[in-house]
């Protein structure tokens, strides 16, 4: 188990182009759509809490991925399987960076790399906006994040905060709500 997540987290690595929202994308195809292992939901979580965590988000969503599989030593296989290509990628660009900095072939390559990573990541964030908006209060809770944060400038933190705080009292209310339709049923 820890080779074969140690493998995926590689390709993963290997094919991630315009940070770690590709790989957020990838992960939904493998374990939402293909085997199934999660829901939408589930990496909904997984990707709150590693984009709320310090740190990389994709660092911290494989460590906590592969620690839900397979302990500790699956979240490490994940991490390392999520680094091994870029770093070896980096370390030859930094070894000839000089070289690539003014190559136009390479310019134009991430470009082109870009623009095709953007309608996986807007399918990906397709699928995980179903997950997250499983109350109505829960469309004027994220029209409410982006006014905090565009127009009040309210920091991620606090938007994280606030924002666990109305999911537990949207949660509780429907939760509540439920439990007296059922108390008169």
């Amino acid at each position: 188990m820890i080779a074969k997540l140690y493998m995926q987290f590689l390709k993963f690595g290997a094919f991630t182009f315009g940070g770690g929202w590709s790989i957020v994308a990838q992960m939904k195809e493998l374990y939402v759509d293909r085997e199934k292992s999660l829901t939408d939901e589930e990496l909904l979580d997984i990707t709150s809490i590693g984009r709320s965590l310090p740190g990389t988000m994709i660092g911290n969503i494989a460590m906590f991925y592969g620690h839900r599989v397979a302990g500790f030593l699956g979240g490490v296989a994940c991490m390392f399987g999520m680094i091994t290509v870029p770093m070896i990628v980096l370390i030859a660009i930094t070894t000839f960076y000089t070289a690539f900095q003014s190559n136009i072939w390479v310019a134009s390559a991430m470009r082109g790399v870009r623009t095709a990573v953007a309608p996986v990541i807007l399918s990906a964030l397709m699928g995980m906006i179903k997950s997250a908006f499983k109350f109505p209060p829960c469309y004027a809770v994220a029209l409410g994040m982006f006014g905090l944060y565009f127009f009040l400038r309210v920091s991620p933190v606090g938007l994280v905060i606030i924002g666990a705080v109305l999911g537990v009292a949207v949660c509780e209310y429907y939760e509540r709500r439920s439990g007296n339709d059922d108390a008169v049923a």
